[in-house]
């Protein structure tokens, strides 16, 4: 799945004041980072508000991406949740044809065991239909996937092709660098550490911030995962600030908010998410104004 190795992007759901989904900013966000050059696009993620999308809305984003991306960059579907028949049932009815993997949370809310984790993705990577990659953020599912757990399921099935790794611990993605099967990718979550983490090993990064600056992203990864060092860390540190805002009062109000600023889409989120205050606003204003300078 060497097409995933590079840098993935977890798209926004564009909406309306109304909050119906506004497909056309989602088909401009598409052509945005299409034109930016990163390899793929992971639609209805955590930065996608998934959790608020009725199962027909979901359907209507996954094709719509599909059709209008025409093949020309790498698609992942978001499919995951705490009820194992219920994500199950929707890797059964769901329409993913011409997706080229799933990314799937590690169950939250129920604070699995490590066990509970396992036979969890066991059983999703004997229904599914297409290649799974492991989701493991911690500081939204309240459990972490061990090391342990991550490599055995690694090793247990080859439907299992890798992991978006987002706990934070970065002796913990060592590990599972050092110890992978071969071909088994390991991928940051968080934007702010993803030079740091492919230089011991790591294959990209499945990113937020490249919903807006896909250009500045794809850049510094393709320079990182070549060696290029020097190169990656000027991308690394333009990005830095208007990244830690980005996240200052959630994911994805923030790279909402700076969407607008671009003229991409308008910032409305789904409750219990809101849009971001207006001094955050007028920070990323002028942070987006001195990075033009």
């Amino acid at each position: 799945m060497q097409k995933l190795r590079g840098t993935g992007v977890a798209i926004v759901t564009p909406f309306f004041a109304d909050h119906r989904i506004d497909f056309n900013a989602l088909g401009a966000i598409v052509d945005h980072i299409i034109k930016g050059k990163c390899e793929y696009i992971v639609v209805l993620g955590t930065t996608g508000e998934s959790v608020t999308l009725s199962k027909d809305e979901k359907q209507e984003v996954f094709s719509f991406v599909l059709n209008h991306a025409k093949k020309r960059i790498g698609l992942v579907a978001g499919v995951g949740g705490n009820n194992t028949s219920e994500v199950v049932s929707q890797l059964s009815n769901f329409n993913l044809e011409g997706y080229d993997a799933i990314l799937s949370v590690s169950p939250y809310y129920n604070k699995p065991s490590q066990e509970g984790i396992y036979q969890h993705f066991i059983t999703l990577a004997a229904n599914s239909p297409l290649p799974i990659i492991l989701y493991n953020v911690p500081s939204r599912t309240m459990s972490n996937m061990t090391v342990e757990t991550t490599l055995r399921l690694a090793n247990a099935s080859e439907k299992i092709i890798g992991i978006k790794e987002a706990s934070g611990n970065l002796q913990q993605m060592m590990h599972i660098v050092k110890n992978r099967p071969k071909g088994f990718l390991v991928i940051s979550g968080d934007d702010p550490v993803t030079v740091p983490c492919i230089s011991f090993g790591m294959d990209g990064v499945i990113s937020v911030a490249a919903n807006a600056f896909p250009k500045e992203t794809s850049r510094m990864v393709r320079a990182a995962l070549s060696g290029k060092f020097s190169l990656a860390e000027k991308d690394h540190f333009h990005l830095l600030t208007i990244t830690e805002l980005m996240f200052a009062e959630g994911n994805p109000p923030g790279v909402k908010e700076i969407l607008t600023q671009l003229n991409l889409c308008e910032p409305y989120v789904r409750l219990p998410l809101t849009t971001v205050s207006d001094s955050l606003k007028e920070k990323i204003k002028l942070e987006m104004e001195s990075m033009r300078s």
